[in-house]
């Protein structure tokens, strides 16, 4: 099933030139790049991306280290790009994500983790919403 997905290089991947890394491994995993921008986010962006997060004792830490400084959003798309993005990225805790992943390879904890992926088509099509209009998402066609 072709799925999009979205993808955040948050700002701790930014402080260390890794947004170029993250986005490589996802295209090596097979996944298609069809939108992205870098952009600094706002708290009203930031709360509207985390709402799922509001009632948590961590969302204000979120909120704060969200918009610290620039990040990339990106759309990917591909077959079972969800998965294959998370599978990716390796689990939320670097120390506990599968050796190879983006996380735990490049990540230093649970709260500099790096990237954020959509973790359902639901929550996919929000947060794309959120970050880009129709129109800055492209369709063409790629070899390998």
């Amino acid at each position: 099933m072709i799925q999009r997905t979205l993808i955040l290089c948050k700002p701790d991947a930014m402080e260390r030139r890794l947004g170029g890394e993250i986005l490589s491994r996802l295209e090596k995993a097979g996944l298609k790049m069809i939108a992205m921008k870098m952009l600094w986010m706002d708290e009203a962006l930031a709360k509207r991306h985390y709402a799922i997060h509001k009632d948590k004792k961590f969302f204000g830490d979120l909120l704060k280290f969200i918009t610290s400084g620039p990040i990339i959003a990106a759309v990917f798309e591909g077959e079972n790009a969800i998965a294959v993005a998370r599978n990716t990225m390796g689990a939320t805790d670097p120390a506990k994500a599968a050796k190879g992943t983006i996380r735990s390879d490049l990540g230093e904890n649970i709260e500099r983790n790096m990237a954020h992926g959509s973790d359902s088509e639901e929550n996919a099509k929000i947060e794309i919403k959120n970050f880009f209009k129709p129109k800055e998402m492209f369709d063409y066609t790629t070899r390998s």
